[in-house]
């Protein structure tokens, strides 16, 4: 009976020279610039290690460079600045595709179309690329009626004149309006006898019958998603990978699709399967004619190589600069067509509003629900307060999209019933004039998208770009968060302003945090995926004035760089005003974009 102790005997013998585990290494170590971690408990460090896609480590240099082995790849910021991927908190990746490829009508600062013969000359030297001539279509995105000089849309008239043979499509820079030419018309089916659709409007000439040209709301929807839904496979991905790619070269790592279609979903998902995305992308299903792919495998809590439907979209109004969101008040000054007192309206019924808010929550889905104008916001309180006596107050994630005229007693609603709200201070740079002199007046336009409110309630918010409204431009986000100033200059609600470190935040912790991924996602800590921005300089060290002006110089998703701003090759390429698309536009050029719309 002397094995036990011979045994315990080799044990202690053994343990005393047990070898230690590995010491980690790092595949990849940042330093030589500032390094802003958005935790709050570690506000900034040295040097940072990356390896299999997750953060290593994170301190002192001479702690973290002891992670390195003589694979060990170490990057030099050379004074630049580290931060956490920018995470859109709400746009449309896959359209902003389609923007990438079509003409840009933009005005200033990211386009050049300030009056309606400037729009035709955009439009005819579009149609006049090789590449463009085959697509049957002339396509332009992103006019604005407040920035042209005329001041009023485009007729149809003056779009027959840039082509009376081929459709001409111009969309509004809200992406809720459109002006068709005449052949586009008549392939949309729309002439004197059209009748306006319900939650939209058909807009006429002086004999109150004639189509102008100018779709509202469902109008335009109705007219132009037929169209699209009947696009190839490969030209469906072209667009998909022009939008990724553009995302990617502002700095975000996760980008939304915030109203897809079935058809979209399947591209994306479809995509996924093959390769994965070079960025994270998160699609909520259209409840009213997506709800097929609200369900697995489109529909997940963990992305599959990049993608995921996370939730639902409901919309309820319009646009306040396309003069469509539904108010309480009315607008300063009433759109074409429409009397004094004119208020707006709404998408559909409280009813079925209702039916749509109740049927999220029973599924358990994320519901964004698009409410601009005061009257919408209202609709979607009184929605979430009935279903709640229905199904209780669990950890819904109900997100109000834009809620840019939101009263302080509705902000406070949506603290009371746990709604968070995704601002849109980006339109104080780009609208702020306009809001101020003929959507809602100087009063009300104070307090559009208001973060002070918020904030000072002790909410958390998050700030977006809703792209392709204008482009995903993270650092023009960012600018307008922290500052509020219109394009001319003048300073739109000086006490809704928040400080450069929450307008960070904005896109990116709490972006995260609304998402419900900030245990992955939004700030550099040890774990957390190793999705990284680097840019010229420090946000949180310049004067906030000078935000709009730092650069994105990289992109790394899961320690992968994805885009970097010295090549011309990035998944994909570089055109015009930073619109990545080389890939896409090869692919649309062999498919032929849009020549369905014959």
């Amino acid at each position: 009976m002397r094995i036990a102790p011979i045994v315990i005997s080799l044990l202690a013998a053994s343990s005393a020279y047990a070898v230690s585990p590995p010491k980690p290494t790092a595949q990849t170590i940042y330093l030589g610039g500032d390094i802003v971690t958005v935790n709050d408990s570690a506000p900034s460090v040295q040097a940072l290690a990356i390896k299999n896609g997750r953060i290593l480590a994170l301190g002192s240099e001479a702690d973290v460079m002891k992670l390195q082995d003589e694979e060990t790849k170490i990057v030099d910021l050379h004074g630049k600045t580290l931060i956490p991927g920018f995470i859109d908190a709400h746009g449309h990746v896959f359209n902003t595709g389609i923007q990438a490829l079509s003409a840009n009508l933009l005005a200033e600062p990211d386009g050049s179309v300030d009056s309606i013969s400037a729009l035709q000359e955009s439009l005819n030297a579009w149609a006049s690329k090789p590449q463009n001539k085959q697509h049957g279509i002339i396509l332009g995105f992103g006019y604005d009626d407040s920035q042209l000089k005329e001041g009023r849309h485009p007729t149809r008239q003056e779009l027959d004149a840039v082509s009376a043979d081929l459709p001409v499509i111009i969309i509004h820079q809200s992406g809720h309006l459109a002006t068709l030419n005449s052949k586009a018309l008549a392939l949309a089916g729309i002439g004197p006898d059209s009748q306006d659709p319900e939650g939209g409007k058909i807009r006429r000439e002086a004999d109150g019958k004639t189509p102008n040209g100018v779709l509202e709301e469902t109008a335009f929807f109705g007219s132009l998603l037929p169209m699209f839904a009947k696009l190839s496979p490969t030209e469906n991905e072209a667009i998909f990978k022009a939008g990724m790619a553009l995302y990617a070269s502002f700095g975000y790592t996760t980008a939304q699709e915030g109203r897809a279609s079935t058809s979209a979903v399947k591209t994306m998902y479809e995509l996924a399967q093959k390769a994965k995305l070079p960025i994270d992308v998160a699609a909520y299903a259209d409840i009213q004619i997506a709800r097929d792919v609200i369900v697995p495998p489109y529909y997940a809590s963990e992305y599959m190589n990049g993608f995921r439907v996370a939730g639902a979209k409901l919309n309820l109004d319009g646009s306040p600069q396309g003069k469509t969101a539904w108010l309480t008040e009315p607008y300063l000054v009433p759109p074409e067509g429409q009397e004094a007192g004119y208020k707006g309206y709404s998408s559909m019924s409280d009813e079925q509003a209702g039916k749509y808010i109740e049927l999220a929550q029973s599924k358990g889905w994320q519901l964004l629900t698009h409410v601009n104008g005061d009257a919408a916001i209202d609709q979607l309180i009184k929605g979430v307060e009935a279903s709640e006596e229905k199904h209780g107050k669990p950890d819904r994630g109900f997100v109000a999209i834009h809620a840019q005229t939101a009263r302080k007693d509705q902000v406070g609603a949506f603290k009371r019933l746990g709604i968070f709200p995704a601002f849109f201070p980006m339109h104080t740079f780009y609208w702020g004039d306009w809001h101020s002199d003929s959507v809602l007046g100087k009063e009300r336009a104070q307090n559009i998208s208001p973060t002070g409110w918020a904030r000072e309630l002790g909410m958390i918010f998050t700030s977006h770009h809703d792209s392709p409204v204008a482009l995903p431009d993270s650092m023009r986000v960012y600018y307008a968060t922290v500052n509020r100033v219109s394009r001319t200059g003048r300073l739109i609600g000086p006490d809704q302003r928040v400080s450069s470190l929450e307008g960070l935040k904005s896109q990116t912790l709490w972006a995260a945090t609304q998402y419900k991924e900030e245990q992955n996602k939004g700030s550099l800590e040890v774990g957390k995926l190793a999705d990284l921005v680097v840019l010229s300089a420090n946000p949180l060290k310049v004067e906030p004035e000078k935000l709009a002006d730092i650069r994105v110089e990289e992109t790394i998703k899961e320690g992968v760089t994805v885009y970097r701003s010295d090549e011309q090759a990035n998944n994909g390429g570089c055109i015009e005003s930073a619109r990545c698309s080389a890939v896409a536009t090869t692919a649309m050029v062999e498919s032929g974009l849009m020549h369905h719309a014959h």
